[in-house]
């Protein structure tokens, strides 16, 4: 396909495919991008997302697309507003799109054999990240996966993917987590405690769009699912444990001392 005149180059020397999607808009109120969001395709293969993220009638786009062999297509400029966050919130922003720039990596997802994310498929991520982040001068704390923004709706990149092996490569924010002790269940859906308005608040203070009356909900599970996918992934079931209270307060920490991209 010859590139329209919205992508006639490369943002990044990394691509190696042009594809432009039309579902493009301009970033709203002069919007400059400071946010890297990671997803997943949720498709077979990279060359069907391209095509439905090329579609009109799909109503979503993002930047770029990696496929399993570290390929990278770019579909959208970066100064331009794609269509991939959807419904989305991060520190009280709810237009993400405006404010981000959108990875898709190829992986059937968990509902068709949810994949490892393999070796040359994550170089090619953690090139391009690094990359973006570098002339964008995203910080770390805002390279973020899909299922952060949107915690209700998504659970994409998922637990499979490797946030700690990415910030060994320079992108993105970690601590170690806690390790989970296995005697501690945690509080589970339903429960009113002052730990869960204390959760609540450190989610909220971190980022996540998350409610801070002191009742484990649906959307207070859902949003400790959604860090724990990203930050504690050895165990995904949203119950407030001390190995999730612990990683969250070393992450809030972490991230006063983390200096800008």
């Amino acid at each position: 396909m010859a590139p329209s005149p919205l992508l006639s180059l490369p943002d990044s020397t990394l691509v190696v495919d042009l594809h432009p999607s039309p579902n493009i808009e301009l970033r709203k109120s002069g919007s400059t991008p400071d946010l890297l969001l990671l997803h997943y395709t949720g498709m077979s293969s990279a060359r069907k997302a391209i095509e439905w993220l090329s579609r009109p009638e799909s109503k979503v786009s993002a930047h770029y697309v990696i496929d399993v062999d570290g390929r990278i297509t770019q579909l959208v400029a970066e100064d331009l507003r794609a269509w991939h966050a959807g419904v989305s919130n991060w520190s009280g922003e709810t237009d993400i799109n405006s404010l981000s720039i959108g990875i898709e990596i190829q992986n059937p997802g968990h509902a068709d054999g949810y994949a490892t994310f393999g070796a040359r498929q994550m170089a090619a991520v953690a090139a391009l990240s690094a990359d973006i982040v570098r002339r964008r001068r995203i910080k770390p704390v805002r390279v973020l996966a899909h299922s952060d923004v949107a915690p209700l709706r998504k659970i994409d990149p998922g637990e499979k993917f490797d946030w700690r092996w990415l910030n060994l490569r320079g992108v993105g924010h970690w601590v170690e987590p806690q390790p989970v002790d296995e005697l501690d269940a945690g509080l589970a859906g339903g429960a009113s405690d002052p730990a869960v308005a204390d959760m609540q608040r450190m989610l909220r203070h971190y980022g996540y769009d998350c409610d801070g009356h002191g009742l484990l909900d649906p959307k207070t599970e859902a949003v400790v699912r959604a860090f724990q996918r990203h930050f504690r992934p050895a165990r995904v079931d949203g119950r407030i444990d001390r190995s999730s209270r612990e990683t969250l307060e070393r992450l809030i920490a972490s991230a006063r001392r983390v200096p800008a991209a």
